[in-house]
């Protein structure tokens, strides 16, 4: 399956989904913009005023411009101490008009003297440059009306706040992006409808499942498994499409539930249905059989084998562990439910124990597409239909059901009718 497309909503579960990645690239923003602002402390700032006579008021946007251009600039600069480059000067010094006869020029330093030097400087050479004959628009008389005597910094919290925030902003502009990158070319199912149609097969039910790590968890799991009234009820209704849940007469039946090597999280799907079924009274047997991978069921075998050596501690569960295919022996209890544990990439399940249903588990985000198509095209090889899927732990911002909609049956038009004996009478 290729990338796929973005929309707004698809978007906005990628975000959460990856809300980490946004987080850190916040905190990591937050953090350079403050750890700029405290490295490169903002500058002291002093400010001298030219007044102009009155007949220039008319052209005090001109006057503004001449102010802060490059001949009056690179004139002050050579008599600021120390010298600075014309550049320098440019990002230093501003120039506005505070009323129609009064130009502001503010300047930049780093002590109080440069601030204060640089800001007259090119108060004085924007006045002598207006007194020259190579004055634009001819020599005009203007006079300093306040010199700069001191200098002033701006509040430090203030501009931790101020870049702080754009870094902020900026870190998680960036975590978006990264996370949406990720996202896209991530092929793994999360959602339920994508699971279902990856293979054309229903999702029955969708569960948290628990993570055992040892074969002490298994065997708790076992012991404790109670689901929430949810997925109890989510759990029998899969149980009920199956026909697992009215097993009398003496019919037996079994259930297989299969799951990737690489999925470890589906491989409790079966031990909770299993210890689900028995708690409505149905008396059920666990077998864990071959498996192709035994590598991702040894915990599992473990407690599986120790539940089987040690006393029964329900009377209507039975664990026990087979080292061939027994499907063709006499069962020994109505419900069997099977764990088969299938190889992620070259899946074989004619090499797992047969049983009369099989379903699929698969947890949201752990599988793509053509992974779960190899299990279903192997699975139909050995001649076994999947019944269904099972989701362990569906992602929470998942709104879809995996269930497939029916098929409406075809609409036959109405053939027309033909009209003998009529007649049309008209008066006028």
């Amino acid at each position: 399956m290729s990338e796929q497309v973005l929309d707004l909503r698809r978007s906005m579960r990628i975000v959460r989904r990856h809300k980490v990645i946004v987080i850190v690239a916040a905190v990591l923003g937050l953090l350079a913009g403050v750890a700029f602002t405290v490295l490169r402390p903002p500058m002291l700032t002093s400010e001298s005023l030219v007044v102009l006579p009155p007949g220039e008021s008319r052209f005090i946007g001109t006057q503004v411009v001449i102010a802060g251009s490059d001949p009056v600039l690179a004139d002050a600069a050579r008599h600021v101490n120390p010298s600075m480059a014309l550049a320098t000067m440019r990002s230093r010094v501003a120039v506005r008009n505070l009323t129609t006869t009064i130009i502001s020029i503010t300047a930049q330093g780093e002590t109080d003297a440069q601030a204060q030097g640089t800001a007259n400087a090119v108060a004085h050479s924007y006045i002598a440059y207006l007194g020259s004959a190579n004055a634009v628009g001819g020599r005009v008389q203007a006079r300093v009306l306040e010199s700069a005597t001191n200098a002033t910094r701006s509040s430090l919290a203030l501009r931790l706040i101020l870049n702080g925030g754009i870094g902020l902003l900026l870190g998680a502009v960036i975590g978006v992006i990264v996370a949406l990158s990720i996202g896209r070319g991530d092929r793994r199912l999360r959602e339920r409808d994508e699971i279902a149609d990856a293979i054309g097969v229903p999702v029955l039910a969708s569960i948290p499942v628990r993570h055992p790590s040892d074969a002490a968890g298994w065997t708790k799991l076992f012991e404790e498994y109670r689901p929430g009234a949810v997925h109890a009820w989510s759990l029998r209704k899969a149980l009920q499409h199956l026909g697992l849940t009215d097993l009398r007469g003496g019919h037996a039946a079994s259930l297989a539930v299969v799951s990737l090597s690489t999925d470890r999280g589906a491989l409790a799907l079966g031990p909770q249905l299993a210890v689900y079924a028995a708690s409505l009274g149905i008396p059920t047997a666990f077998d864990m059989g071959p498996q192709q991978d035994a590598n991702a069921t040894a915990t599992l075998r473990a407690a599986c084998a120790a539940s089987a050596a040690g006393p029964r501690r329900s009377s209507r569960l039975r664990i026990s562990v087979r080292d061939h295919d027994a499907g063709h022996q006499e069962p020994d209890a109505p419900l069997t439910v099977v764990v088969a544990v299938v190889d992620a990439q070259s899946p074989r399940v004619a090499g797992t124990m047969r049983t009369t249903a099989t379903v699929l588990g698969v947890t949201a985000g752990a599988a793509t597409a053509e992974q779960l198509a190899r299990v279903a095209a192997s699975a139909a090889a050995d001649g076994r239909q999947i019944a269904g899927i099972l989701v362990a732990d569906p992602d929470p911002t998942d709104n879809t059901t995996g269930r497939l909609p029916l098929q409406s049956p075809p609409t036959h038009r109405r053939r027309p009718t033909r009209l003998i004996g009529t007649t049309t009478e008209t008066r006028w």
